[in-house]
Parts: C-alpha cells; structure tokens; sequence
C-alpha cells in the first residue's frame, strides 16, 4: 500500500468508512523522452544542461519546434507537465542571440500571466537558468516607478499581466517603440482561465497588441500553455484572432494519483459544511506530517478553513498549528509573496487557498490536496488535483462535496468525474458590451482604418459607427478617431471589476485589503463581520462614494449573511423553443438587485436577528435562459398555487447549482429568479442569467443542453436523502430570500414538466 492510499486509510477508519463513497486509483504514468532540436540556442542549451534538464519531453519538443517555425501554437497538458519549457527554450533563445547580434536588446518578448504570483515565479525562474544576454523584469501594479523606467528601456523579456497591458503598454506605446520594434514572442499563460468575459476582454487586449505591434513592424508568434481543456486549438484561435495549432500529448511522468471522494456526515439533520471536514482532514494530515493544500471556493472559506484546522492541530501539537495559513486574493504583495516562499521552504505544512493558487507557481514536494467543494469545472479539478505529487512521488486527492446539488450528484456519480472530457472554455469575442470600449481603446492608441476593422470581427463597423454617433469617435477620411479627453482604457475594467473597496482599519488608517465595488454591498456592508487572515472585524461604515469600509477588530460570535431582492425585464428573446408544457428561451435580459439587509446568525445556525440596509439599487443587462410553465401543467401534476411560487424558487436553484454540468461557469458566475407570474411572460417563470454585461456564454450553454441540464437538476433534487429540502439539493447559500418560499416536491415536479417530449413536429433544444 502507498503512502498516499495509508494516508487514506488512517482518514476513513472507524465510522468515517461511510464518508468516503469511492476511490479512483490512477496509475503512473512513465516519461516519453525526446532530444533537443537544432534550433536550440547554445547559450540557452547549455543553461539546460547546466540545471540538470538533459532532454525535453516530447510535448516540450513539439512546440519547441511549432514555435521556431514562426506557428501559433497552445501547449495543452497536465498540471507540472513541464510546459513552461515550451516557451521559455525560444523566447530566451531569441533574446539571448538577438542581444549578441545586435549588441543590446535584440529581440523582444512579452510574457503575459493571469496573476502577479505566476509572473514573479517565472521571473524567478528566467533569472535561476542565468542565460547570457537575458535581461527579465516584471512589469506590473507593484513595479516602481525607476524599475518600469529600466524596464522600457533595457528588457528584452518582460512579464506582465493583461490588465497592466490594456492601461500602461497600450495606451503609451510611444514609449515601448524600441521594444516593440524586436517584439518576436507572446506568450500567454494558463491560457484556459481567460473565458467568460475575462476571456472576451483578452481577446479584445490581444487583438489590440498585434495592431499596435504591426504598427512597428513586429508579427510576433504567440504560444500559448493552458490545463488541460477541450478542444484547446479552437479556444487559442479565438482568444489570439489567428490559427493555433495544439499540443495536447502529454510526455511528462507522472506519479500515481489516490483520488477519493468524500461525503460528510449528517449531524443534528444537518450535514457538516464542506470546510469543517476540509479542515478536519487538512488537521490530521499535517499531524501525520503531510504538506497539504485545501482549495476553499471563497475568500471567507479559506480563512475559515484555515483558522478551524489550526484550532484543532493545537490540541495534539502546538508547534506545528503556527504552520497552517490562508492564501487568497485581497492579500497584499507582501503577504502573498510571503507565503508562497514559506510553502516551497516547507515551513507551511498546511495552507487553505481560494483558487488563486490553483494556477501554476513553482510549489514542489506537496503530498495532498484538499477540495472542499466543487470548484466549478472539471479542468479547475483536475488543476487543482494536480498541485500533488509535482515531484514524482505518489499523491492523493480528496473532493469533499458540500451542500450543494452538484456535488451530491457528483460524489454519487463517479463516472461524472472520472469518466467525462474536461470542459471547453466558453469566451465571445464579438460580445458588443466589450468589443465596442476596446475599439474606443484601440483608436486612442492608433486611429482606426478600414484595414483594422476585420481584426476585430464581423460587428466591428456597426460597433464603430454607433461609437461615431455617441461622440465617442470622430470619423476623418483616414480613419476614426477618439474625440474625448479622458484615457478610454480607464473605463474598462476587464475582469468585470469597475471599482474596488478597500477595507480600512478604522483605528490606524491601515489597509487590510480589498473588495471589488458589486461584492462590497454584500461582504463589507455596515454590521457585516469580516474575516481576514483568520481574524475576525466588524465593518463600522460602507462608504461607497470613498470605496472605503471602515473595520474594528473584535469576534462578535456570530456571522451575517446579506439579503436581497431582484427582479428582472426581458429585453429580447434570441431564441425559444416549445416543449410540452414550457417554452424554453434564451435572450437579454435587465436585471436590478438590492441589497435590504442582513441577518445575523450563530455558528449552530441560530438567527439572531435581521437588520435593515439602505443601499443602492444594482442593474445588470446580460444574457439569460428562462422557461415558462403553463398553469394547466402545474395542475395536472399536482402543484396547486399555493406551492408554486416554493416550487419554482426549489427548481431555480438547483438549476443553477447543476448549470456546471454542462457549461463552464460556477454557481458564483450566475444568477437567477423565478416568479409565479412574470409581467412580461404572463406566466409562470425560471430565469438563469449570467452575472455579467452582455452575458458570458453560461446561459446560451443551458439553453444548448437544456434536456442534459434539467435531467440532471431532477435527478440530483429527486434522489437527495432529505425530506423537505436541504443545501445539498434546494436550497441556495446566495439566496437573498433566506431560502424562502422552498418546495422539494414541488421543484421535481416542474422539472418533470420541463422534461417532456416537446410538442409534436417541433425538436427540443
């Protein structure tokens, strides 16, 4: 038996048996070795060596080769599959022997990463292999002044992140002439996190960058590495504008994995939330001198998570508890940076992350890896799995499922997880909400000629020509130009963040961290308690015209949870389709939420009180899928009126807790409602909508896939084991209505409606 299968073993003895509900073994897997091409560089050849790499893995060698060739092309592999060797072999190459020719900078490379973290890590990298005639920097918020100032004038690879590209590089390209001149390489990591409208504002940014690059005479070629995903070419090709060629065999060894999956226990008619096991299990596997990382799937949830682990490693060894912390974003550089070193040195044995560290920094030797919930998509799994084992070594995973429709259904259903192809990343380049500010962007840069307008797609001119009659541009006859004072690239916000809020600490003026503007009505609101690096503060003042809130330390022993209520005005229907007894469709919607108040609530569940907000209403225009339902099929199968409004709100929110199935989104990234008579349908609705401008993709992939959706949503709500409804079916940990009005039966009802055979001579979606 392996270490990794007595880890297991030591954590589903006795009566824990019942929790573990299955263990998929995967096998080792050996190394499929090539040699190095020709076109290697000497200089950087001889670095390799000298660090002990002695060969490529076949993966590695393909793009190596794809890539001096001059082809697009996306390395598509596991996690710690080596593909940062992929790039790094041509882009330090060309900067290394362009240097020596040209007896200064020679040729240019960008390189772009999602995160700070993974750029300062590769930087760390570039300078560990010392090659001759390299000159790396990092280019991002946290760079001086003097350090971006040598960085224009003297790198020739800079690592930056897309958001410092969109407001500093493009806008004052000018500046960055003589390095984009050389520009040969981009390089785009992890690329599979830029979908949705993330991915949508990259592609815009992207697109951007080869204009102003052309401008200089410069064609780089761009390689690409991302996690393993489906059909990687096609979501390389639209995110670049340009054919990619994909790599996808992976050549790299890899340990045997223990994957468990793990269910918690039903205590007092509740089952135990997915962080309180998570941070049992995090315990006892530091105990046993495990180095482990638990993935949480929120801020809140790590810090938690960390804090209950840390409690209980304190009852059997003191020593060791100082070595659990939390890791998420809203931490400050320092602290970041901080942590990530104390974890490669080993001085972390236990650290409770958010998905900010799912992505790929240098972290070897962890045995184990604890998800404590779904994190959203099959790939993000599979990511975050992956941090285990980096050296070889057999490693186990542990998925324990929390109250939540999908992961019942998952823990239940091994095959969903084990048996089926990540998913594709789903990103609209053509979405007009953010096509059209990017095109204003791009005209501040350069002006805009009709040449330009095929690089960003088919809607590009009527985009344009609307931007002519807003008075954002002004046409000329050679070309559009941007007729305002203000930089327009300080207006778009690409990861859908317009403002942040920063959480003061009343007493010192000290910042603690931040909250995006939309999140703070619900986390920072004034009563609410926060949770930072395991400490706990309450918010004495939202102040949302300073984007400040202001904090006092203190653990009042209880928690808030913040109310709303929305409605919402359908726009548009693009598409609809009738079934048997609803109308499935798909279209824009207007959604306004509001922030009313807040509950508070003890650590047994015990509310305490609700107390009233007054804060501003929120509008959101995006894209959505709703279903009506007759009244004549809400009484034949026996939902009479009093039920229906809990029957549709049951139904609502499962939907959206099973939406990952079939699309790539997470709970977070969608919204819903439901109304027992809607003004604008006249009937009975279910509406699932993404939680963005101009809509993400989510809810077209439910409209897509509705029967493989709703199948799934029933079978997962019919066959929970509670009787009225609980989180791990019905009910919502979002819901602004306290999870009020709910009616299990009633939701398998209408989603037994939703399911049946459309209507003769008409195909269902």
């Amino acid at each position: 038996m392996s270490a990794a299968e007595n880890h297991l073993a030591a954590l589903a003895a006795g009566a824990r048996s019942e929790r573990l509900l299955h263990v998929e073994r995967l096998p080792a897997r050996d190394a499929q070795v090539s040699t190095w091409p020709d076109t290697v560089a000497p200089a950087v050849l001889s670095a390799l060596l000298g660090a002990g790499i002695e060969a490529p893995w076949t993966h590695q060698r393909a793009a190596i080769d794809l890539a001096a060739a001059g082809e697009h092309v996306v390395l598509a592999t596991g996690t710690a599959s080596g593909k940062s060797l992929g790039y790094l072999v041509p882009v330090l190459g060309a900067a290394s022997e362009g240097a020596a020719a040209a007896g200064g900078q020679g040729a240019t490379a960008i390189y772009l990463a999602p995160t700070k973290a993974l750029a300062a890590d590769q930087l760390a990298r570039i300078d560990a292999l010392a090659v001759p005639g390299v000159r790396a920097a990092t280019y991002d918020g946290d760079t001086p002044p003097d350090e971006r100032r040598w960085t224009r004038d003297h790198a020739n690879v800079v690592l930056t992140n897309p958001d410092l590209l969109h407001h500093s590089l493009l806008p004052g390209h000018e500046r960055w002439s003589r390095f984009l001149r050389s520009l040969r390489h981009v390089v785009i990591d992890e690329c599979h996190v830029y979908r949705g409208v993330f991915g949508s504002h990259v592609a815009s940014v992207i697109r951007r960058l080869r204009r102003v690059a052309a401008r200089y005479g410069a064609y780089p070629t761009f390689v690409l590495a991302s996690a393993t995903v489906s059909d990687p070419a096609t979501h390389a090709s639209r995110l670049v504008g340009m054919p990619v060629a994909a790599v996808t065999q992976d050549g790299s060894p890899r340990g045997a994995l223990t994957f468990a999956l793990w269910e918690p226990s039903i205590e007092d008619e509740q089952r135990r939330s997915a962080t309180t096991e998570a941070a049992q299990i995090v315990a006892e596997l530091v105990l046993r001198g495990v180095q482990v990382v638990a993935f949480a799937r929120s801020r809140a949830g790590a810090e938690s998570l960390a804090s209950s682990a840390r409690r209980r490693i304190e009852q059997d060894d003191p020593a060791l508890a100082a070595g659990v912390s939390a890791y998420r974003g809203g931490y400050l550089p320092v602290e970041r940076r901080a942590l990530e070193a104390k974890l490669r040195d080993g001085s972390v044995r236990g650290l409770a992350a958010t998905n900010a560290l799912e992505l790929g920094i240098d972290i070897s030797g962890l045995d184990a890896v604890v998800l404590a919930g779904w994190p959203g998509r099959r790939a993000s799994l599979w990511q975050q799995a992956g941090r285990a084992g980096r050296s070889g070594e057999d490693s186990l995973a542990v998925f324990v499922a929390a109250d939540d429709p999908l992961d019942t259904f998952l823990v239940r259903h091994p095959d969903a997880v084990f048996g089926s192809p990540v998913e594709a990343t789903v990103l609209d380049p053509d979405n007009p909400h953010v096509l059209a500010p990017h095109l204003a962007a791009a005209a501040a840069e350069l002006p805009l000629t009709e040449g330009d307008l095929a690089m960003f797609g088919p809607h590009a001119r009527r985009l344009v020509e609307a931007l002519v009659a807003r008075g954002i541009l002004r046409r000329r006859p050679t070309g559009w130009f941007w007729a305002r004072e203000e930089r327009p690239a300080d207006h778009i916000s690409l990861r859908g963040v317009t403002d942040v809020v920063a959480i003061v600490e009343a007493r010192t003026g000290r910042v603690l961290g931040t909250v995006d503007e939309a999140s703070a009505h619900g986390q920072v609101h004034t009563g609410a308690v926060h949770v930072h690096q395991g400490e706990a503060w309450v918010v004495t003042e939202l102040d949302l015209e300073a984007r400040a809130a202001q904090v006092v330390r203190g653990d009042p022993g209880w928690s808030t949870h913040a109310q709303s209520v929305s409605r919402f005005d359908i726009l548009s229907t693009d598409r609809s389709v009738q079934r048997a007894h609803v109308q499935v469709c798909f279209g824009s919607v207007r959604v306004t939420t509001q922030v009313t108040g807040f509950m508070r609530r003890l650590p047994s569940g015990e509310v305490l009180g609700t107390h009233p907000l007054d804060l501003p209403e929120r509008s959101l225009t995006t894209k959505a899928v709703w279903w009506t339902v007759t009244d004549e099929g809400l009484a034949a199968a026996g939902v009479g009126e009093a039920v229906v409004p809990g029957a549709l709100h049951a139904a609502e929110h499962a939907a959206i807790g099973m939406l990952p199935l079939v699309a790539t989104s997470d709970r977070w990234d969608v919204g819903g409602v439901s109304t027992a008579l809607h003004p604008d349908t006249g009937m009975p609705t279910i509406m699932v909508f993404d939680g963005y401008p101009g809509g993400a993709g989510f809810a077209e992939r439910g409209f897509s896939d509705f029967g493989e959706w709703v199948a799934a949503t029933r079978d997962a709500v019919l066959h929970c084991g509670c009787t009225t409804g609980c989180p791990a079916c019905v009910q919502s940990p979002k819901c602004g209505n306290g999870n009020e009005p709910l009616d299990k039966a009633g939701a398998v009802a209408v989603l037994d409606l939703a399911l049946e055979p459309a209507a003769p001579g008409v195909s269902a979606p």
